[in-house]
């Protein structure tokens, strides 16, 4: 099967080589990798490419978004590779990160502070096209504690028990803050997922995520390695930092004190009808996956996802599973889930898999599981993250999602039959227009959604401001043209093919219509972007029973069609 796919990779290769042409034909001024592409409209194109929108105070939005959402309500996975809305529509999500990893690790409306996530924000997304929103918060932020790093009374070897570092009037000002920029994406109809975010485990290692207390090295102290943030996950003591959290084995209980905190949030947001799910670890890491794919790691990962009492097996003819001995009998995920039953769990392989290296964790007979998926190339610059090889980025990429694909499938359990449905929740980290195109082509073809990495650039101490698709003055970067796509948000029927053309606005998508969904097919049409002089919907086997000119596009199926076509395309329609 992999072989067959990377049949398919020479043209998504074409595409990005040609990206850049494209756009400079279509009046964009693209700089060399590394640098800021820049917008430039001129002659025959100024009528046709109106600004992009921004932060700037003239586009002050009302406090909320009018009209009804595309889609609302619990989301549901219940086996193959889609969300279903409560029509049982398909549901794909387009969106963006939201982090902030300094003090207090979270954004929320606070007016003149570098972390203030304001109406502004959130009716700029609506604008775009976003519908969700994966919203860090730390376990440092929920459970800070007062001990310090390598503290003897939680980093000696021994049975886990309490550490007594939890503060409940503390975790209750930290979920009360984020519950605040829940429910302000929500008024614009924008779903959130909560991600627990690590970045090499701690600010010992020029990272954040865990608290100080939660750190042990075995009292060898940090050392830093000129270069890329990211050489810190090489280093001896993040190694041992790590070690002990996967293994349990310290008194102070990681994992259990980190599964108890999930539970608390998770208890917390139960009934939020605007939050779709919960992503349990970001990035998983440990020093063994220096040794590309170790089956041994990943065997720990699901130790921790499932608890030794519910663990499964690993893909690939890996060895059986042998959990930690201290491990938690119940894992992280049967933790939320006797929370919160209801919402999405969004679980990521290791870290290495968004290279698309071979990950072998597997099935877990768990219910709610969704397979998030990251997608990154290795040829980036280690200052800006810009990809120093478009070609080889793209074809990486392609790679990537490719072995992800067959990856879920090969997840399936005797909960989700078909396997658990997928998201990429991270991709970009780039100002290059061209591999957003090629990979938001890829994307549309694989029918995923997605959450771009990131919205702004908060001074992100394992990132560059290159990165984000908000500048610091507000404007938006070129690589909004393509992020911002005609799509499906939700589809009343099985999708089988979907394309948008960033260039020329032109939009098809083809499903087969489920006779038992009453709801409308509804596209995300951004006018102000790709259309500022209209668009043509065309239809077959359906028909259009939305307003001329609306940002959602409503079709009805045919009472008798056995196939779905949706086109849109620029300008009236013509004959």
């Amino acid at each position: 099967m992999r072989g067959i796919r990377r049949l398919h990779q020479s043209a998504v290769v074409l595409l990005a080589l040609s990206a850049t042409a494209t756009l400079v034909a279509a009046g964009w001024t693209v700089a060399s990798a590394g640098m800021e592409p820049a917008v430039a409209v001129t002659g025959a194109t100024a009528g046709r490419l109106p600004t992009l929108p921004s932060l700037s105070s003239r586009l002050q939005p009302a406090p909320t978004l009018g009209g009804s959402p595309a889609v609302s309500g619990r989301l549901t996975a219940p086996g193959g590779p889609f969300l279903y809305d409560a029509n049982h529509r398909v549901v794909l999500l387009h969106g963006v990160n939201v982090v902030y990893k300094h003090p207090p690790y979270e954004v929320y409306p606070d007016p003149g502070k570098p972390w203030n996530f304001s109406a502004a924000d959130a009716s700029l997304m609506a604008r775009l096209g976003f519908d969700v929103v994966r919203l860090g918060m730390t376990w440092r932020g929920l459970e800070p504690g007062t001990a310090p790093t390598n503290d003897s009374a939680i980093c000696r070897r021994g049975k886990p028990g309490d550490p007594h570092q939890f503060n409940q009037a503390v975790f209750d000002r930290y979920v009360a803050r984020l519950r605040r920029t829940v429910d302000l994406l929500g008024r614009y109809h924008i779903y959130t997922i909560l991600d627990m975010h690590q970045d090499v485990y701690n600010e010992m290692f020029d990272g954040e995520g865990a608290p100080n207390w939660a750190v042990c090295t075995n009292g060898l102290p940090s050392v830093d390695p000129p270069g890329r943030w990211s050489l810190e996950y090489g280093t001896a003591a993040a190694g041992l930092a790590y070690q002990h959290f996967w293994d349990n084995d310290v008194v102070g209980n990681l994992q259990g004190q980190y599964d108890m905190v999930w539970g608390k949030v998770a208890a917390y947001f139960r009934n939020d009808p605007w939050v779709v799910g919960y992503d349990p670890f970001n990035e998983p890491f440990s020093a063994s996956l220096v040794r590309s794919g170790d089956e041994h790691f990943d065997g720990q990962l699901e130790c921790f996802y499932t608890g030794r009492a519910h663990v499964g097996r690993l893909l690939h003819g890996a060895p059986a599973i042998a959990c930690p001995p201290d491990v938690p009998a119940e894992g992280v995920i049967p933790t939320i889930l006797a929370n919160d039953p209801r919402h999405l769990i969004f679980a990521e392989p290791d870290n290495y898999a968004s290279r698309g290296f071979p990950t072998f964790l597997g099935p877990m007979n768990l219910p709610n599981l969704v397979y998030n998926v990251h997608i990154y190339c290795g040829a980036r610059s280690p200052l800006t993250g810009n990809p120093t090889d478009v070609t080889a980025c793209t074809a990486q990429e392609v790679r990537s999602l490719d072995h992800r694909a067959e990856d879920r499938r090969e997840m399936a359990s005797s909960v989700q039959r078909a396997g658990p449905a997928w998201m990429v929740t991270e991709f970009g980290a780039t100002s290059d227009p061209s591999l957003v195109s090629a990979f938001t082509t890829q994307a549309n073809s694989h029918l995923v959604g997605w959450a771009y990495w990131s919205w702004r650039y908060y001074a992100d101490p394992t990132g560059s401001a290159a990165e984000s698709l908000v500048m610091a003055d507000g404007r938006l970067r070129s690589t909004a043209r393509v992020l911002s796509q005609t799509y499906p948000e939700a589809v009343a029927g099985r999708p089988t093919s979907i394309s948008f053309d960033p260039t020329s606005g032109a939009f098809r998508l083809r499903y087969v219509p489920d006779r038992s969904v009453s709801a409308p097919t509804v596209v995300f049409v951004p006018t102000d972007i790709h259309y500022p002089d209209g668009y043509c919907a065309r239809v077959t086997g359906g028909r259009v029973v939305s307003q001329a000119g609306s940002s959602l596009l409503e079709v009805r199926n045919g009472a008798r069609s056995t196939s779905v076509r949706v086109t849109v395309t620029a300008g009236k329609c013509r004959g």
